[in-house]
């Protein structure tokens, strides 16, 4: 699927990864290249795609190129590609959920210390409800984690507008802003160890599979399972001989 041997720098995976956090199962790899291109085409500045903060972070190389770090993204196991029909659709794997939600926090952390800074006293909290469950709660370790009690006022108006679980979980973050136990930081540096491991990526290496047919093993290698992937088609189930005399006995038929 790509020519792109070369490990990726932290930071072009977290562009990558923030880039395709604006187009997650809406949009392919051209859009997310487009996006990380820089480019100003009318799809883009219709979906408002220019806005987004590493929209223009590879302006300076070519679209084949960005192509391609997209392409290792994919093979290193950080997004993968999942049909909408005939369309296919660019998604987080698991992996690289885990960095962009942390990313996204710590987002969403630096925005607030930006409205705090410019002396916004009750900005609207709409924008926080029905965000991704799991990235409002790690927003809200963070904010115990920093054990500051200014930000108690923007929980406030937060929790006026959300859901029940998740005031629940902000009147927990407030009371423990209010209390004088220090932070537990313990749980912030098991997730940044659980990240700097996440982002090694997993390396694509050809894997034995068992025919479900003859009992056999047979090697599937990292260029057919790059094919597969990019076709759309789950892991063949059958060895090579056991296909060709499947499709035989389809033609015969």
């Amino acid at each position: 699927m790509t020519q792109q041997t070369k490990r990726l720098p932290e930071a072009d995976i977290r562009a990558i990864l923030r880039a395709a956090d604006e187009i997650i199962a809406e949009g392919g790899r051209t859009l997310l290249a487009k996006i990380l291109k820089g480019s100003r085409e009318k799809k883009v500045l219709e979906l408002e795609l220019d806005h987004c903060p590493v929209h223009g972070y590879f302006k300076g190389i070519k679209l084949d190129d960005v192509l391609s770090k997209i392409d290792w993204m994919i093979d290193y196991d950080f997004l993968d590609i999942q049909y909408s029909g005939k369309l296919p659709m660019i998604i987080f794997t698991e992996r690289g959920w885990e960095i962009e939600r942390d990313q996204r926090a710590d987002e969403l952390l630096q925005e607030w210390d930006d409205l705090l800074a410019a002396g916004k006293t009750s900005p609207d909290m709409h924008y926080l409800k029905d965000r991704n469950r799991g990235m409002i709660l790690l927003f809200l370790d963070k904010i115990k984690e920093t054990s500051n009690q200014k930000y108690i006022p923007y929980l406030n108006e937060w929790e006026k507008i959300d859901y029940r679980k998740v005031r629940a979980a902000i009147q927990k973050t407030i009371k423990k802003l209010e209390s004088d136990e220090p932070a537990d930081l313990e749980a912030a540096r098991e997730r940044d160890v659980s990240i700097q491991e996440a982002l090694k990526g997993f390396e694509p290496r050809d894997v034995w599979l068992k025919c479900w047919e003859c009992g056999e093993r047979f090697l599937f290698t990292v260029g057919e399972q790059q094919f597969f992937k990019q076709k759309g088609f789950v892991d063949p189930k059958r060895c090579p001989s056991c296909r060709e005399k499947r499709y035989e006995d389809i033609w015969l038929d």
